[in-house]
């Protein structure tokens, strides 16, 4: 199968920079797939579970907040606020991060403490939702 460059890039640390044989987003209105010579394209990443496979044809899975993937030239750039691997993360403070979002939507807050607040919650859900489909114990 036909190979493309993937770099992955999160806020804090570059996450993924290599060749990949397809790489899965989630996007604002469902999953995009991109593979070697795709058109070139900018679509939004909404937080959820993002995977690809390497060359060697191991499918990696990531965590990953909102940002957006671009697709140019046979490379691929995705750049999101957070990106982590399913076993790294810590499944009780991701479970008090949940609560915590939940009771900030439950108070009188500002629009853009409100947007703040729905941020929050959609990251805690995803890694809790990444958590649990891989079954990981730490």
């Amino acid at each position: 199968m036909a190979e493309f460059h993937l770099r992955v890039v999160a806020s804090d640390k570059v996450f993924y920079n290599g060749m990949c044989e397809v790489a899965i987003v989630p996007g604002l209105d469902g999953e995009w797939a991109f593979m070697a010579h795709h058109d070139d394209i900018v679509v939004a990443v909404q937080p959820g579970e993002m995977r690809f496979k390497k060359p060697d044809g191991v499918w990696e899975t990531a965590i990953v907040g909102s940002g957006f993937a671009q697709m140019a030239n046979n490379r691929a750039m995705v750049l999101v606020d957070t990106a982590e691997r399913p076993e790294d993360i810590d499944e009780v403070r991701a479970q008090e991060a949940l609560e915590r979002a939940k009771e900030e939507m439950r108070q009188k807050q500002s629009i853009q403490e409100y947007r703040i607040s729905q941020a929050s919650l959609a990251r805690a859900i995803s890694r809790l939702k990444g958590k649990k489909n891989k079954n990981v114990n730490l």
